[in-house]
């Protein structure tokens, strides 16, 4: 470990609004808000913070639906810490600030000819962030995003700087690269990268019954396999990516415009609106939802094909599942929302990842499935996620630490092999519960005087 840096070292500093999350139905006002642009802020931020006795939480893009990053003390926003530092095109590594989003990186990287494994469908969170919850892209053979980072630079409680990776101390580095930001906060990330590449997709309706019966066969057939059924309606929709040697061919503005906010956004979020207004209608709304969407083809670089705008507002849980359950899980939650007759216009997903080893990852150990369900904004979420999370408990679940669930230390540490030695970890670095807050102090149980 470094010593503190430079107390004299200044952030920009705020006034104190309140802060809200991308869904806007997380709220807090923070005693504070720092933005450093440096290395040497970022340490001077948390010395202050420990010298005043405020706890802190780090925030990046705020697309995490769950409260984690809600705090009455120190709020710090890395989003002035956003470049690529170094990269070799050689060994395809890539050393970035923390507060990076993936979209940006996507970019920088593709100028040198490199790019991201694997990602999600959401671009605009940090790579910090994404990170530190385990979120993932879709892929059986693809393990989560943190499990392609191999350093880390984490500010810890009293301002000094750790270097993580597994040459350094395997039990800090299996640890913080699924941090919850509760061991400190992520200054730099390094990143092993792999030739830019480009993916051939297919978003194609299915019947569900079908999908269903074929989805491990799907998802181990295909570099990407994913569906989505909306509630209500006997087709999926599957979307299939692909490697291929083709060259890329990008959309032009015009037509991804009328297909990716038009269509995609603009008009889906009417059929919402329709929904919450008149919730019996939603049935028939699914039904024609899923009818209008045909199939689609595209060719282009993997970051473009990845990525897909989200402007329509909602709330979310998701649960990782051993894979082998996945299927059995969308089904039980169907005959839910027909049984327990929940008003439900947003579609379920599944995907894959492959295993990592990452203590506190939602794949550790195991080749994982992922279902995840939606609210609309503005419509009542907490009793179908409720009636979901008793689904996902009974098929070994565990929740994704960006999304909406309603677990405890009590109940998750026994889903957890690793949960002891991540408790451990935490005690050694932040003793005194430095970034703790109360959704840390839920799932994790509380640390120092809290405890």
């Amino acid at each position: 470990m470094s010593e503190p840096s430079d107390p004299h070292h200044r952030a920009v500093r705020e006034d104190v609004p309140e802060w809200s999350n991308w869904a806007g139905d997380e709220r807090c006002v923070p005693a504070a808000r720092e933005r450093p642009a440096s290395l040497e802020e970022l340490c001077a931020s948390i010395a202050r913070a420990a010298g005043s006795g405020r706890r802190v939480r780090v925030v990046g893009s705020g697309h995490s639906f769950s409260e984690i990053a809600c705090t009455d003390g120190l709020m710090v926003s890395l989003e002035r810490m956003a470049s690529l530092l170094d990269v070799d095109r050689g060994s395809g590594v890539a050393r970035v600030q923390s507060g990076i989003t993936i979209r940006e990186l996507s970019g920088a990287l593709h100028e040198h000819g490199l790019a991201l494994e694997n990602v999600g469908d959401i671009d605009v969170q940090t790579i910090a962030g994404a990170i530190s919850t385990a979120t993932h892209g879709t892929g059986a053979g693809l393990p989560n995003l943190a499990a392609q980072v191999s350093e880390l630079k984490l500010v810890l409680a009293d301002g000094s700087m750790l270097e993580c990776s597994a040459e350094a101390d395997g039990e800090v580095w299996r640890a913080a690269r699924v941090g919850l930001g509760a061991l400190g906060a992520i200054a730099e990330v390094t990143l092993r990268c792999v030739p830019a590449f480009t993916l051939h997709g297919t978003d194609a309706p299915a019947p569900l019954a079908e999908v269903l019966e074929r989805f491990e066969e799907l998802a181990l057939g295909n570099d990407h396999f994913e569906f989505f059924i909306f509630p209500h309606a006997e087709m999926a929709l599957t979307r299939t990516n692909n490697r291929t040697e083709l060259p890329p061919r990008p959309r032009g503005r015009l037509s991804a415009y009328a297909n990716d906010v038009l269509l995609t956004n603009r008009a889906f979020e009417l059929f919402c609106r329709a929904g919450r207004r008149l919730p019996g209608q939603i049935p028939r709304l699914n039904r024609l939802v899923t009818a209008l969407a045909g199939r689609r083809e595209r060719v282009d670089r993997s970051a473009a094909i990845f990525a897909s705008p989200r402007l329509v507002r909602f709330t979310e849980m998701e649960y990782a599942l051993p894979r082998a359950h996945t299927a059995t899980a969308v089904r039980r939650v169907l005959e839910l929302i027909t049984r327990a007759g929940f008003a439900v216009p947003f579609p379920i997903e599944a995907r894959t990842a492959a295993r990592d080893d990452a203590f506190l990852s939602t794949a550790c150990g195991r080749d994982s499935g992922f279902v995840a369900v939606h609210m609309y904004r503005g419509m009542q979420w907490e009793p179908y996620f409720r009636a979901v999370e008793a689904i996902m408990d009974e098929l070994d679940g565990r929740p994704h630490w960006g999304k909406r669930h309603f677990q405890t230390a009590a109940t998750l540490r026994r889903r957890y092999p690793e949960w002891d030695r991540f408790r451990a970890v935490r005690a050694r670095l932040d003793p005194e519960g430095r970034f703790a807050n109360d959704w840390t102090d839920r799932v994790l149980g509380p640390m120092g005087a809290r405890s």
